[in-house]
């Protein structure tokens, strides 16, 4: 177990570094050389991500030539960083070196014969087969080394599957390849290793890692730890309040559950623990909150980037979409740990301020009417100068910036430094304003990032080297100008040691980026698989028969698999592998149904449910890292954790089925703002249930009142379809017309029939979102979509490859037989009425048997 405010054990640290950045630590001359080594990897990325290559016309990569260099180095720095064993001692070995070279030639052979490649497709010679037999080798074994076992046997199963595929079962059998062909596909086309994940890892998910890294090293983390603190230490049960909100705020920065895990984890597990939670409840709590860290944007775990590829829809939309799930989750989480202190009658840990509710509330209210007032100013101050400036806006902003940096810095330098730690034995509540205003200029490359996103539509590489630009400035600049603000000297070693800080953060970085490079590029094994031999066409009947057309079973056994592949599978690479085999298949046979599922709920569904791996036993990674921080049992400590987690769990099955939880089909503010709070009512509701308590222990028929008040606020399309039909059909004819009417982001929806691939007849209902108003015919097209129409036939002329129109299910050649539109019927949102009346029964049915609320008492006494 860690010493409690003594910063992560040794045990604590190898969990960490076995997880996310290598299990060896080499010394000496090797270990300065493995040191450089992630430097220049670091170095690149940002290089890659920046706009300097084209502005200076030299160093200019393609996409598969940057894929090259990528996996090349994450080989060469796996093999000296990750031990054959994991019994092996810091010294690098002379094996270890053959391979790692061995591996950086043959991941960089695209780079390095780029144009010779070219001019042979699809006909190796036996260089290209040699080369490509050891690169296959060396990244299953770096796979074994860095990611696992179990990916590494998943892998092989595919290629074994690719090679005998004429001797297996009809079911799933196809005509085999030779092993040159089998190499070609994987290792010398963009279809197997070097596909669309490990293009996401090398263009967004490492300068997303890069700077989450680099704003720990800044010292953000422990910041937004000491603001949670201060606002809600005083609560009941504040520790494990403490513990959720500054997860969250985490996992803004952060993609990882192990290291969000420990760097919370190592203060609020203990306080938790001392405040009555116990060391089961306490890692549990700590491992659900940063679990979730994951979905929490804008910085998503590192799967979240490969939906922009897998969707075709912008990182904005991923992040506006999951935006509401990941809110509701964590005010869930909230509510669970409050109800947690209810039932085990636990008194605040620490002294409250003397303030009165009136006092309270007014101190809340300026709080957040400013905060959305400075924001709103900032907006305005930004678009004023765009619209004055025009080309010379970048410049003016940036002025406009660095002013803003200084007086944030200016008020932080008038504030006491902010502690390093909390002293869990005896913790002392700060001041909530001075601490807040101690570290308010960390927000500023977050609200770059947010800006670069948001509001001026960079692509997402681009925002975080922005947002990396100015964050490096800050971790120079913020303690020489702290000391020059205070009057104090030796302004030259504070910029050192910021520069230091940002050598480390770039090796950090690099570090926790050799698995997830090697991960993605095992996962294109398996994609290559897939795509070669057929199998996602063979899923479709496969999972059909399974769940024998049922959309509900469908989406279980998906989950399942999620959830199996889990226990020894990588989120990034369980979520490539799910996404790939089943996402498509959900959709095809929910429109075979007449069900319209939006693509991305099915994948955000797969993506949910994989980062659970980290938490179901017996491998959960976070609940290990959590049970070694409470010196509990770690089985005990994730079964916990995956009772917390069932609110997420839920959560997937909704918005599947009611896609206005990622802001699909609604309408307007208001409507937005009517989902958004009927969701979170539901969602405390089921907390409620799933807990047994809510103003106290609850009764068997009150659990079952929470949950059919939770039910009708998640689903109330589900009653309201029942009295009215939610479309009505028109003609096919009138497809142009319906397309130019529809307001910006609708869907349209339409019934297909023809004949698929395999010969069958099919008739299903799929949608396709349409972006800008215009004409009919045009949107349709913006949206890959061609229809001919001849008197009353329309059929699919063309559907464009890779457009939302083709990932949405529509097939060239099928029949519009007729077109969906909504009906005028009163709104579903009617259905919160009964629904809100049955939670406030339980409500008021529970009043006189609440308990007493025990005394204040500070956690040392």
């Amino acid at each position: 177990m860690a010493e409690p405010g003594r910063g992560p054990s040794a045990e604590l640290q190898q969990l960490v570094a076995a997880a996310d950045s290598g299990a060896r630590a080499a010394t000496g001359f090797a270990g300065k050389l493995v040191f450089a080594l992630a430097l220049a990897w670091s170095l690149f990325q940002l290089w890659y991500a920046s706009p300097l290559p084209f502005v200076l016309g030299w160093g200019v990569l393609n996409d598969t030539e940057a894929r090259s260099l990528h996996l090349g180095i994450a080989l060469l720095l796996g093999f000296l960083c990750y031990p054959m064993l994991r019994r092996q001692s810091a010294r690098i070995p002379a094996f270890d070196w053959v391979l790692g070279l061995a591996g950086a030639l043959a991941g960089g052979y695209f780079l390095l014969s780029y144009a010779e490649l070219a001019t042979r497709p699809g006909r190796p010679i036996l260089q290209d087969i040699v080369v490509a037999s050891a690169g296959l080798a060396l990244l299953l074994e770096a796979t074994r080394r860095a990611v696992g076992l179990p990916m590494t046997l998943l892998a092989i199963a595919f290629i074994a599957y690719i090679m005998l595929g004429q001797h297996l079962p009809d079911v799933i059998a196809h005509k085999g390849a030779s092993w040159d062909r089998m190499l070609s596909h994987q290792w010398l086309t963009t279809e197997g290793v070097y596909g669309v994940a490990l293009g996401v890892s090398v263009g967004y998910i490492f300068i997303f890692v890069l700077f989450g890294t680099l704003l720990d090293r800044a010292g953000a983390g422990n910041y937004m730890m000491q603001v949670s603190f201060a606002m809600l230490g005083h609560l009941r049960g504040g520790p494990a309040k403490v513990a959720v909100v500054s997860s969250a705020l985490n996992g803004l920065i952060s993609g990882s559950s192990v290291s969000n895990v420990v760097s919370g984890g190592i203060f609020t597990i203990p306080l938790m623990t001392k405040a009555g939670y116990g060391g089961v409840k306490a890692g549990a709590i700590e491992t659900a909150s940063s679990v979730n860290g994951q979905i929490m944007p804008p910085v998503m775990g590192a799967a979240a980037f490969l939906m922009v590829e897998y969707v075709g829809i912008p990182y904005t939309d991923v992040v506006r979409h999951a935006f509401l799930p990941a809110l509701i989750s964590y005010i869930a989480l909230f509510y669970i740990v409050h109800l947690e202190a209810l039932k085990l009658g636990l008194a605040p840990t620490a002294q409250a301020r003397s303030r009165t509710l009136p006092q309270t509330l007014v101190a809340w209210g300026l709080g957040v009417s400013g905060t959305i007032a400075v924001c709103g100013a900032i907006y305005l101050v930004a678009e004023g100068a765009k619209q004055l400036f025009g080309g010379a806006a970048p410049w003016v902003l940036g002025v406009l910036l660095a002013g803003l940096y200084l007086y944030a810095v200016y008020v932080a330098a008038s504030c006491p430094d902010l502690p390093a730690d909390i002293d869990v034995d005896n913790p002392v509540l700060p001041d909530t304003w001075p601490t807040v205003k101690a570290g308010l200029h960390f927000l500023i490359p977050i609200g770059v990032l947010i800006w670069c996103l948001m509001i001026e539509e960079f692509s997402p590489s681009l925002s975080a080297f922005w947002a990396s630009a100015s964050l490096m400035s800050l971790m120079v600049t913020q303690r020489p100008l702290t000391a020059l603000f205070r009057g104090q000297g030796a302004l030259g070693s504070q910029a050192v040691r910021g520069l230091k800080d940002i050598v480390r953060g770039l090796d950090d970085g690099a570090r926790n980026m050799i698995g997830i490079a090697i991960a993605t590029g095992t996962a294109g094994i398996i994609v290559g698989g897939i795509t070669l031999t057929g199998l996602g066409l063979r899923m479709t009947d496969f999972v059909e028969v399974v769940s024998q057309g049922n959309v509900f079973a469908m989406l279980l056994f998906t989950a399942f698999v999620c959830l199996v592949l889990g226990l020894g599978v990588p989120t990034t690479a369980n979520y490539i592998l799910v996404a790939t085999l089943m996402a498509p298949v959900i959709v095809e046979l929910g429109a075979q149904s007449g069900l319209v599922i939006p693509l991305i709920a099915v994948h955000l569904f797969v993506f949910y449910y994989g980062i659970m791996g980290d938490i179901t036993p017996p491998v959960g990674l976070a609940s290990f890292a959590a049970a070694a921080i409470s010196g509990e049992d770690p089985i005990a400590t994730g079964i916990q954790g995956s009772l917390y987690a069932l609110r997420t769990v839920v959560l997937p099955f909704v918005f599947v089925f009611n896609p206005m939880l990622l802001l699909i089909d609604v309408r307007g503010g208001f409507e937005i703002l009517l989902v958004a709070c009927a969701a979170i009512v539901a969602s405390l509701a089921f907390a409620a249930a799933t807990l047994g308590w809510f103003r106290a222990r609850c009764k068997w028929w009150e659990i079952v009142l929470l949950l059919a008040g939770t039910f009708a606020l998640f689903r109330p399309d589900f009653f309201m379809d029942r009295i009215y039909a939610p479309y009505a059909e028109v003609p096919a004819k009138t497809i142009f017309e319906v397309a130019r009417e529809l307001p910006q982001n609708e869907r349209l929806v339409l019934v297909i029939a023809g004949t698929n691939i395999e010969g069958d007849d099919v008739r299903k209902t799929v949608a396709v979102q349409l972006a800008k108003p215009g004409e009919g015919r045009q949107r349709l097209a913006d949206a890959g979509l061609t229809v001919s129409a001849v008197g009353t036939d329309v059929q699919v002329s063309a559907v464009r490859f890779g457009s939302r129109a083709k990932k949405s299910g529509f097939e060239q050649g099928f029949k519009v037989v007729a077109i969906k539109v909504p009906i005028d019927r009163p709104s579903e949102h009617w259905v919160y009425l009964p629904a809100l009346a049955l939670i406030a029964l339980v409500w008021f049915l529970q009043r006189a048997r609440v308990p007493p609320a025990p005394q204040r008492a500070p956690i040392g006494t």
